[in-house]
């Protein structure tokens, strides 16, 4: 579920050379003048600047709060999975640190084996504890929420089912740009031909309005503002009128940036920053009906899907780590930050019952607004209450990485 969208999103790269050239000509013949001594500027002194505290600092299990009291055996149980014979996700991904997949091998064995350790036994002796700060030496940062929406669709355009979402459009290019240059890692270049040349894909505004002739939509949902929130979150369900229920996955995007619809209507003075949530904006939306198109097209970003036939109905949707999410354990990160399966902790609080947050967590996702040192995106699960805690988190937060005893630690994402 790549986010980002959520705001789980892909990021285009722009490169622009500027060639310029200069002839010198010979100074014109003058007469001899006593000129006046021309004063230089003061020499500005440069002031030094503070260099960045280091992303970790060793900290301890004993630090971590609620560590005596968690669910240990379900969070190693979760951690193990990512290593396990049916998918192997760490293995897959050619960027995971050795030291990791090791460990994840070794927590299996632990799991399986007959000189079974407890989970907080093996995990305290296989496992140190480094705390986040941010370049100043802070340590607290922000939590958001996504989740996976639930919406009613139709395969044909009937009814009340007048809204299309999108497989990726044929002609949409997209350019590995490290392939070429290995110092841009992980970094795309989406757009289209015209005649020899890559120019930019249509926008949302422009896709709004070519799309339909240009592409058969997978499906056709009843609410405008629902499809754009799946597109913010990455994937979601929709339920047929026959009852049947199909899921769609994050596929790609059309390279263009994605852009907050609530800072939109804060910006604008139509919301107070306290009431651009989720609920807010439904709010919003049905009091200015006629606004809705405008403030949608707002955000440029389109993200295109895939109907997923692989997903059990217990499956949440898979992540950018290509396995499936699961509510209240998965966690979006800043990959350059973070490799993807890293075990972590996290403190902070659920906004709508107000009881605190202190568990283990998996890196199992990213998004496009997820960027920074003490930075996530807490995945709720799946449905009406995991949308409502969703869009309401905004909550202070610390966070721990949980990285194998005695092994170099990450220098970026995977």
């Amino acid at each position: 579920m790549s986010r980002s969208l959520r705001c789980w999103w892909p990021s285009t790269v722009l490169a622009t050379l500027i060639l310029s050239g200069c002839a010198t000509a010979p100074p014109p013949k003058t007469a001899d003048c006593s000129c006046p001594a021309v004063e230089k500027p003061a020499q500005v002194e440069k002031k030094a600047e503070t260099p960045a505290l280091p992303l970790f600092v060793k900290s301890d299990f004993s630090k971590l709060p609620g560590w005596g009291s968690a669910d240990h055996t379900r969070f190693l149980e979760a951690f193990a999975e990512q290593c396990s014979a049916n998918g192997n996700a760490l293995a897959k991904r050619k960027a995971t640190p050795n030291s990791l997949l090791e460990a994840c091998r070794k927590a299996r064995q632990n799991l399986t084996g007959n000189a079974l350790l407890p989970a907080q036994i093996w995990m305290e002796a296989n496992f140190e504890v480094w705390q986040l700060q941010q370049e100043d030496g802070k340590k607290e940062g922000l939590l958001t929420g996504y989740f996976e929406p639930l919406l009613k669709g139709s395969r044909t355009a009937q009814g009340a089912y007048t809204t299309p979402l999108y497989g990726v459009p044929e002609d949409l290019i997209v350019v590995k740009l490290d392939e070429l240059y290995p110092e841009l890692k992980g970094k795309r270049l989406r757009g289209r031909l015209q005649g020899n040349t890559l120019v930019p894909f249509f926008d949302r505004e422009d896709w709004e309005r070519l799309g339909p002739d240009r592409e058969k939509p997978i499906v056709w949902v009843d609410d405008k503002l629902d499809a754009f929130l799946l597109q913010v979150q990455g994937s979601g369900r929709v339920t047929l009128p026959d009852g049947k229920v199909i899921r769609l996955s994050y596929a790609e995007q059309n390279g263009h940036p994605y852009k907050s619809i609530g800072k939109v209507l804060v910006d604008r003075g139509e919301l107070t920053a306290a009431q651009a949530t989720i609920p807010g904006i439904r709010n919003w939306a049905k009091a200015n009906p006629g606004k809705l198109d405008g403030l949608l097209n707002a955000n440029p970003s389109v993200v295109f899907f895939k109907e997923n036939e692989v997903l059990r109905p217990k499956d949440g949707p898979v992540g950018a780590m290509g396995v499936p999410l699961t509510g209240k354990l998965s966690l979006a990160i800043d990959r350059e930050k973070i490799p993807y399966g890293s075990p972590m902790w996290i403190e902070s609080s659920n906004p709508v019952t107000k009881a605190p947050i202190a568990q283990g967590v998996l890196a199992q996702d990213t998004g496009g607004a997820i960027r920074g040192r003490v930075r996530a995106d807490y995945f709720w699960g799946t449905g009406e209450e995991a949308g409502e805690a969703a869009g309401l988190t905004r909550q202070p937060l610390n966070m721990w990485l949980i990285w194998p005893k005695g092994a170099p630690l990450p220098e970026s994402g995977s």
